[in-house]
């Protein structure tokens, strides 16, 4: 038994060739559609991905800076007079210098992907 879409399907590839309206009109919606298909729909990936990135980069900065703030104050409590008076300044440096170093090891993994391969 033969359904309309048949019947219809059956009668449009019989009827001959398409007028050049109908064949401009396919090929600019094939046009439209491929285009989506190859910059819309892979946008929608990436932003679904720089999402992610974006959190996680924030929540990962968040937590490195609390570390980074409880480490000053166990240096500033827990090292008894050793950091006093005139020498009050150097747990600070000594965070300031551990943030640097943090920041290179970033720096130097990030542009280790960079290379050749990446």
């Amino acid at each position: 038994m033969t359904t309309s879409t048949d019947r219809s399907a059956a009668s449009t590839a019989s009827s001959g060739p398409t007028s050049i309206p109908e064949l401009a009109s396919d090929l600019w919606q094939l046009t439209v559609d491929y285009a989506k298909q190859e910059t819309v729909d892979p946008l929608k990936g990436l932003g679904r991905f720089v999402g992610f990135g974006v959190g996680g980069a924030f929540a990962l900065g968040i937590g490195v800076t609390l570390l980074m703030l409880s480490g000053l104050r166990a240096l500033q409590t827990e090292t008894g007079t050793a950091f006093t008076g005139n020498l009050s300044w150097i747990p600070y440096l000594i965070v300031v210098v551990v943030g640097a170093i943090l920041i290179a090891l970033a720096v130097a993994r990030v542009n280790h992907r960079k290379g050749p391969g990446a």
